[in-house]
C-alpha cells in the first residue's frame, strides 16, 4: 500500500462517515482493488460468499445511475460506485436471507477501507425496493435472480461531511432485556 500509515482500527471505525460530497477525482485502480479486497474478507454465513460486486466507473453511467436512484444523487461527483450484488442461490442454505446479511457485512468492509484509504463512501439502498433494483438490474443487465442491495459511492471527499455520535447508552443491556427510556 503506498499510503505510509493507515489508520488503527477503532479509529477507522469511529471517523467512517457517510460522504455525499465528492471531488469527482478518479478513484485509482489500485484503491478499488484494496476496497474490493476488503469486500470480500467480510464474514459469511458457512463461507458460501454469495457476493457479486460491479464497479462502475464510467461518467455517463455514473449520472444515469444518480437520475433513477432518489438516494443517490450524489454518484455524479463520485469518482466511482460499486454496486454490492448477492446471489440467494450461492448463500447458505439457498436463502435470501443468508445473502441479504453476507451481502451488508461486504458492504461495511467497502465503507470502513474507503475511510482507512482517505475517501469517501455512502451506503445508497437498492434494496428492498423492487422498482429501485429493476432499475438498477437494467442499467447495468443484472440477473433477474441476483439481488442488488446497495449503491456504494466512492470518491475523494470536500471534506464537509462528518462523523456523528452514535452511541447511545440506552440501546446497551447487560444480562437481560430492560425497559428502556424514550429519550
Amino acid at each position: 500500500m503506498e499510503k505510509t500509515m493507515l489508520k488503527d482500527t477503532l479509529t477507522v471505525i469511529h471517523e467512517r462517515k457517510s460522504v455525499r460530497h465528492f471531488t469527482g477525482e478518479p478513484v485509482s485502480k489500485k484503491d478499488i482493488q484494496y476496497l474490493l479486497r476488503a469486500a470480500m474478507a467480510a464474514p459469511s454465513a458457512v463461507h458460501m460468499l454469495p457476493w457479486i460486486f460491479i464497479v462502475v466507473t464510467d461518467k455517463k453511467m455514473l449520472e444515469l445511475l444518480s437520475q433513477k436512484l432518489p438516494f443517490a444523487k450524489m454518484l455524479v461527483s463520485a469518482g466511482m460506485a460499486i454496486v454490492v450484488c448477492v446471489d440467494p442461490r450461492q448463500a447458505a442454505m439457498g436463502k435470501e436471507e443468508f445473502a441479504i446479511l453476507d451481502g451488508a457485512c461486504a458492504s461495511e468492509n467497502i465503507l470502513l477501507a474507503a475511510e482507512a484509504l482517505e475517501l469517501g463512501a455512502v451506503w445508497t439502498a437498492v434494496y428492498p425496493s423492487k422498482e429501485l433494483m429493476d432499475e438498477v438490474r437494467q442499467l447495468l443487465n443484472i440477473p433477474p435472480a441476483i439481488i442488488p442491495l446497495n449503491i456504494i459511492p466512492v470518491g475523494h471527499p470536500t471534506g464537509e461531511d462528518k462523523p456523528r455520535r452514535k452511541f447511545k447508552d440506552n440501546a446497551i443491556h447487560w444480562e437481560k432485556w430492560r425497559t428502556r427510556t424514550v429519550l
